[in-house]
C-alpha cells in the first residue's frame, strides 16, 4: 500500500511540475515581450494587441509542439508493441525465456521467474513484455490530445496576469508594475517547482529571479532603443 501511494504522488508532482514550467514560460515569454513594447512608447491598444498575441500565439505553438513531439513518441510506442507482438507470435518459448531473464535479473530465483514468466505469457503475453521488457504501461502510454492541451492551458495560465496588466494599468506605471509583479510570480514558480523536483528552494528562487531580471530588463532596453530610432 505505501509504495502504491508513492508512485502515485511521484505521477501527480510530475504533471504538477510539468504544469509550473509551462506557466512559468507563459510568464516570462509574455512579460517580456510586454516589457520591450511598453518600454518603446506603444500605446495602450498596440500593448494589448501585443499582449494577447502573445498569449495566443505562444500558447498554440507550445499545444502544437508537445503534440508533435507526443504523437512522435506514441508511434515509436507503437512500433515497438508490434515488433514485440511479431517476436512473440514468432518463438514464444524464447520471449518466455527473457521474460524469465529479467524477472531473475531483478532478484527472482530460477524456479519462481519460471513460474512467473509462464503465468504471464499464459494471461496476456504482449502487455508482460511491453511492461517489463519495453517499460510501456497504461500511465505511461502517450496521449497527444491532453498533452497539448495541458501545455496550452498552463502557457495561458502565466501569460494571463502580463497582459492584464498591460490591459488595465496605465502607461506610466505599467512597466515598473510588470516588472515586479512578473518577479514575484517567478519566485513563487520557482519554489513550487524546486520543491516538487525535490531540490533547493531558495535556489530555485534565486535561479529564476536572476534570470527574470535578465530577461526583463534586456528586451526593455532593446524596445526603448528601438522605440527611440523608429520615432
Amino acid at each position: 500500500m505505501e509504495n502504491n501511494h508513492t508512485e502515485s504522488h511521484e505521477k501527480n508532482t510530475g504533471w504538477l511540475r510539468a504544469g509550473v514550467l509551462g506557466a512559468n514560460d507563459g510568464l516570462l515569454s509574455t512579460a517580456g515581450l510586454l516589457s520591450g513594447v511598453i518600454a518603446g512608447q506603444a500605446n495602450h491598444d498596440q500593448i494589448l494587441l501585443a499582449g494577447v498575441a502573445a498569449l495566443l500565439s505562444g500558447a498554440l505553438s507550445m499545444a502544437a509542439g508537445e503534440y508533435v513531439s507526443v504523437s512522435s513518441q506514441r508511434d515509436s510506442q507503437k512500433a515497438q508493441l508490434r515488433q514485440e507482438a511479431h517476436e512473440i507470435k514468432q518463438n514464444p518459448e524464447l520471449e518466455q525465456l527473457e521474460l524469465c531473464r529479467i524477472y531473475m535479473d531483478r532478484g527472482l530465483d530460477e524456479a519462481l521467474a519460471r513460474q512467473v514468466s509462464f503465468q504471464l505469457m499464459q494471461r496476456d503475453p504482449l502487455e508482460a513484455h511491453a511492461r517489463e521488457e519495453l517499460g510501456l504501461t497504461e500511465v505511461a502510454e502517450a496521449r497527444p490530445v491532453q498533452a497539448a492541451l495541458a501545455s496550452a492551458v498552463s502557457f495561458v495560465s502565466g501569460a494571463v496576469p502580463p497582459v492584464l496588466i498591460g490591459a488595465f494599468v496605465p502607461h506610466a506605471y505599467a512597466l515598473p508594475m510588470l516588472f515586479v509583479s512578473t518577479l514575484i510570480l517567478l519566485v513563487i514558480l520557482g519554489v513550487i517547482s524546486a520543491k516538487l523536483g525535490g531540490s533547493n528552494p531558495l535556489k530555485g528562487a534565486l535561479r529564476i529571479l536572476f534570470w527574470g531580471t535578465v530577461a526583463l530588463a534586456f528586451t526593455a532596453l532593446i524596445g526603448h532603443l528601438l522605440g527611440q530610432a523608429i520615432g
